[in-house]
């Protein structure tokens, strides 16, 4: 099940060295130069879970698997990328293709990096990006109501639906508001998605701050922080600075070097949970002497279908589930220990499966 959060932004707003340090690669160049990247570099990471070490210790297990999360590094978007300026068309094409955006902007001041409109406006560049995405998402689809407006005209269902919320859409963007604040039905939601506007897309604002700000944050992300909750988005402080000098270092040294900072952990774990919460993904466990592994489903999933992320087989053979809430497990000692106190459940078919879920699974062959 692979989830994909495209980090996006204006050239030179720290972008490339945010991915390098989170995928600990150096596979996108990190330059002082607009379009540095070209091509859309991708980074698998793993979600940071610490449930997921407790686990394992319980249980002794010999390997460890997290679950994770796919990171795409989109060249930088400058003013006129909807009418393909700069190399506009190719990203908004890659990122049509994630499930949502780490919208990274410059909050710092430095005379060294240039800045592509000459100053440092974190508002003003969010509305850049935002603009251009509307504009492509507008074209896009008043090209593609025409045809669907003459067969709603001739009685077509299907039709008539899909232009309905088109228009909900097009009145959203022309007053220059993105197209994820639609108000919509449960059962528009997948018309809702196939639609795939770029404005769609769940947003977090990642605030690249200079390394003194890297754990309050400062004035810049702050008029961020203000307008991510306006909109209903997300927003994470993170110096770029700090975090590729820790991927560099090895895993001893990296806790000093936190505390020297005075940071608790790498911000990049508050950008990889975070973009796993926007997605709304949550995460059950299975555990054993084998191994101890998470996996990602979506908020609401029921048991059957948690269980096909592991195989088709024990969907389709789905009996039911041996569930143990995380907090029992610990508490308890394991699975022995939660049986014996009456914490082991037998969950059925209709069961939602909940973050921390400790599972097994029974299923026919």
């Amino acid at each position: 099940m692979g989830f994909k959060c495209g980090i996006v932004g204006l050239p030179n707003v720290g972008k490339s060295t945010l991915f390098n340090a989170l995928t600990q690669t150096a596979a996108a160049q990190a330059a002082n130069y607009p379009f540095c990247t070209i091509e859309p570099n991708v980074g698998d990471v793993a979600v940071p879970d610490p449930r997921l070490d407790a686990l394992a210790a319980i249980a002794s297990s010999a390997q460890i698997i997290p679950t994770r999360i796919t990171f795409v590094d989109i060249a930088g978007i400058v003013r006129g990328a909807s009418k393909g300026e700069g190399l506009g068309n190719q990203f908004l094409a890659n990122i049509r293709e994630v499930d949502a955006i780490a919208h990274v902007v410059r909050c710092f001041e430095d005379g060294d990096v240039t800045h592509v409109e000459g100053r440092v406006d974190p508002i003003a560049d969010i509305e850049t990006i935002e603009t251009e995405l509307m504009l492509a998402d507008l074209e896009s689809l008043e090209k593609r109501i025409l045809p669907l407006e003459k067969k709603a005209k001739s009685g077509d269902k299907d039709a008539k639906e899909q232009v309905a919320l088109m228009e909900k859409c097009l009145v959203l963007l022309r007053e220059g508001r993105p197209a994820r604040l639609v108000e919509r039905r449960a059962e528009e939601e997948k018309a809702f998605a196939m639609l795939n506007l770029l404005t769609s897309k769940p947003v977090l604002y990642v605030c690249n701050v200079e390394e003194a700000s890297a754990h309050d944050g400062n004035s810049f992300s702050a008029r961020v922080f203000e307008r991510a909750r306006a909109e209903g988005a997300s927003a994470v402080v993170v110096s770029a600075k700090i975090e590729s000098e820790i991927a560099v270092l090895p895993a001893e040294e990296q806790t000093d070097y936190l505390e020297a900072v005075g940071l608790d952990e790498p911000g990049l774990n508050r950008v990889i949970r975070a973009g796993y919460e926007l997605l709304k993904l949550v995460t059950y466990f299975t555990v054993g002497p084998k191994e101890a592994r998470a996996w990602t489903i979506t908020r609401g999933t029921k048991a059957p279908k948690a269980a096909g992320v592991i195989h088709t087989d024990f969907e389709k053979g789905f009996i039911r589930a041996e569930t143990i809430a995380y907090a029992d497990y610990v508490a308890l000692k394991g699975e022995a220990g939660a049986r014996e106190a009456g914490k082991l459940r037998l969950e059925g078919k209709e069961y939602v499966v909940q973050d921390g879920d400790c599972l097994h699974f029974r299923f026919a062959n």
